[in-house]
């Protein structure tokens, strides 16, 4: 069962699963973060404000945020499997580009990576140079207990594509 969650002091909301962890009850999170553990794999949902890079389309942009997050994740491989960008009118929220992609993570100096599918939805915010990044990072083959099967799989992807779909910024001085 899902619920709408206030992020970022209530600026913030979206629809996520009830049975998420707030990781900042477990660990220090960034402030410009928020950060959702899946209690029984190693999937999160990370949501992230971040400088808007300047590139040509948003296509691009979204490519960027993911190969970002390959170095960040010091991945060994990539592959971008699918990019849409939406088109509906969600009132002064911008619509988000969606990207579906893999990356071969290593974790904790296991010699075999991890693999791992990202979903990423990027909301563009060119009056405030803001591009808030909603990510699902959804380990499906893994060193350790936390993959994810592959009808998990299915089950957190619709969690991703709720989330994505219902997001609203409703406080834009998040970004001042």
């Amino acid at each position: 069962m899902s619920s709408s969650r206030a992020l970022f002091g209530g600026a913030i909301e979206v629809t996520l699963p009830q049975t998420l962890v707030d990781a900042s009850d477990l660990r220090q999170v960034p402030d410009t973060q928020e950060v959702f553990l899946y209690p029984d794999t190693s999937a999160s949902i990370i949501v992230e404000v971040l400088e808007r890079v300047a590139v040509s389309n948003d296509d691009e942009a979204a490519r960027f945020h993911f190969d970002s997050l390959a170095h960040d994740n010091s991945a060994t491989a990539t592959e971008v499997l699918n990019v849409e960008v939406r088109t509906e009118s969600r009132g002064e929220t911008p619509s988000p580009i969606i990207l579906h992609g893999t990356q071969s993570v290593p974790k904790f100096n296991s010699s075999i990576p991890d693999d791992v599918h990202i979903f990423l939805a990027l909301y563009r915010i060119q009056s405030k140079n803001v591009d808030l990044a909603l990510t699902m990072n959804v380990p499906v083959k893994t060193s350790d207990t936390g993959a994810v099967s592959a009808e998990g799989l299915a089950a957190v992807k619709h969690d991703f594509y709720v989330a994505a779909i219902t997001l609203s910024i409703l406080d834009f001085g998040l970004f001042a």
